[in-house]
């Protein structure tokens, strides 16, 4: 048992979603089939969904007493979960999250447990691999699963079972998540590694299993995959910012590349200034050929123009996390553990 728990057993499961008709029957019955192992509560945190999500989880919730819908006026995944933690974690030992756009292996809850138990984690974390449907969310999926994409990130490569610092989030200790006053609500991303950091600083370990793996759906559009790497990359300077840690070589690199194309326009009186821009460039191409070639998909050549969105959205919303709130983060004084 672990040493952050009281003597309960049960789960709590919390899927955040905003519009994931597509899905979200498929998550919830995924988590559903596990009753039979483990007491379970499923609480969809809807942020005001305009498709047909809410409707098919009320009339999930209509034929099961373990289902909910909750309204997540803040429309945050953090917001949410936090929520359901508040509301309904009372009597759960364990709190599970899923998320609306992926896919679940079978007894994907009573592995995690398992897991948690075994190692006596605070959380454990899971494995991501990419998959897409349609043509540009395969060169996504293509660029999230390669280095070039990951910098190689532990719970996005092949790697052994290991304590580590941060994951893709799948089960918590819900005592210490609750006592840590759950995710920073202020951070519209990266709330995880953040979290993370105040979870290592209480003492909790984190596990990477190899149970299982998640299947992750990436974003369909440009504009939007955009949108996701910009608010990832603000949350990162956030986080970085607030704790004081220090950011990896993976973090480094793609916060260079605002810098770097911001010298383009002096290489008229510098002609070296372009270089740096130009080897970033010549590194996505060459790498997304290889992938074309290797794979013998013309999804996979495309991953390189995947990756620079990722790289320069992360860039730009790194640096404007620095501008936005570098100074009042660096100039606040630092409490351990507060939320």
């Amino acid at each position: 048992m672990s040493v952050y728990s009281e003597p309960r057993d049960g789960v709590l499961v919390v899927i955040p979603s905003l519009n994931e008709e597509a899905d979200i029957a498929n998550v919830v019955n995924a988590a559903l089939r596990e009753r039979e192992k483990t007491r379970l509560l499923v609480v969809v945190a809807d942020g005001g969904s305009s498709d047909g999500t809410r409707r098919i989880v009320s009339q999930l919730a209509a034929s099961t007493p373990d289902v909910r819908l909750m309204d997540n006026p803040q429309r945050l995944q953090s917001a949410g979960v936090n929520r359901a933690a508040e509301l309904f974690g009372d009597g759960y030992r364990w709190m599970v999250r899923m998320d609306a756009h992926a896919g679940y292996p079978e007894h994907y809850i009573s592995l995690l447990v398992e897991e948690a138990e075994k190692r006596d984690a605070a959380s454990v974390v899971v494995a991501m691999h990419s998959e897409g449907r349609q043509w540009f969310q395969k060169a996504v999926a293509t660029a999230q699963n390669s280095l070039i994409g990951t910098g190689g990130s532990a719970h996005r490569s092949n790697g052994d079972a290991r304590y580590v610092d941060h994951g893709h989030h799948a089960l918590f200790d819900l005592a210490l998540f609750r006592a840590l006053k759950g995710y920073d609500q202020d951070q519209s991303a990266n709330e995880d590694a953040e979290f993370d950091v105040r979870l290592a600083r209480a003492g909790g370990k984190i596990w990477l299993t190899r149970a299982v793996t998640v299947i992750y759906y990436p974003r369909t559009g440009a504009g939007a995959l955009y949108r996701q790497y910009a608010n990832y990359g603000r949350g990162r300077a956030l986080t970085i910012l607030r704790h004081r840690t220090k950011p990896k070589l993976r973090q480094l690199l793609p916060a260079a590349v605002l810098p770097i194309a911001l010298l383009v326009p002096l290489s008229s009186w510098a002609p070296f200034a372009a270089l740096p821009f130009g080897l970033w460039l010549l590194a996505c191409l060459l790498y997304g050929a290889a992938l074309g070639i290797t794979q013998r998909k013309s999804y996979g050549a495309a991953a390189a123009i995947a990756a620079m969105i990722m790289h320069m959205a992360w860039s730009i919303g790194f640096w404007r996390g620095v501008l936005e709130t570098g100074t009042l983060a660096m100039a606040a004084p630092r409490v351990e553990g507060q939320a």
